[in-house]
């Protein structure tokens, strides 16, 4: 990547699985994971401390969903940049998360190409040609 810093990001998931293959891939596109969350009460909490540059974040999650979390962290820090990260069939839910401040969205499963572009594109960064 030819960006002179790497983004940092927060990962926020229920799933162990998912928060390990999407830090794998993201660390693989260049971009450090500088926290992960299990749920979103755990990412509203934290975000302050990290202030990451980008939060992906599940729609579908215990405790607090991912469009609250969005809410919350939108309505204390409105430069925040969310990406949910989303499963097919799970539109409506997409749409109300853009309402709460998201900026785009990533599906499930990942596809490196789209997810860097969705990741660059929100931060405002340049999308290089990759060939993944």
């Amino acid at each position: 990547m030819a960006d002179l810093e790497a983004l940092n990001v927060m990962v926020v998931d229920d799933s162990p699985i998912i928060i390990r293959k999407l830090t794998a891939l993201l660390n693989t596109l260049g971009y450090v994971v500088v926290k992960t969350a299990e749920n979103g009460v755990e990412a509203v909490e934290t975000y302050e401390q990290y202030k990451p540059d980008v939060v992906t974040m599940d729609v579908t999650m215990p405790e607090m969903d991912g469009i609250e979390a969005t809410q919350a962290i939108m309505s204390k820090f409105p430069e925040a940049k969310i990406v949910m990260v989303t499963s097919h069939g799970q539109e409506t839910m997409v749409l109300n998360a853009l309402k709460a401040g998201a900026k785009g969205y990533i599906l499930k499963p990942f596809h490196q190409q789209k997810v860097y572009e969705t990741i660059q594109k929100v931060c405002n960064r340049k999308i290089e040609l990759q060939f993944f």
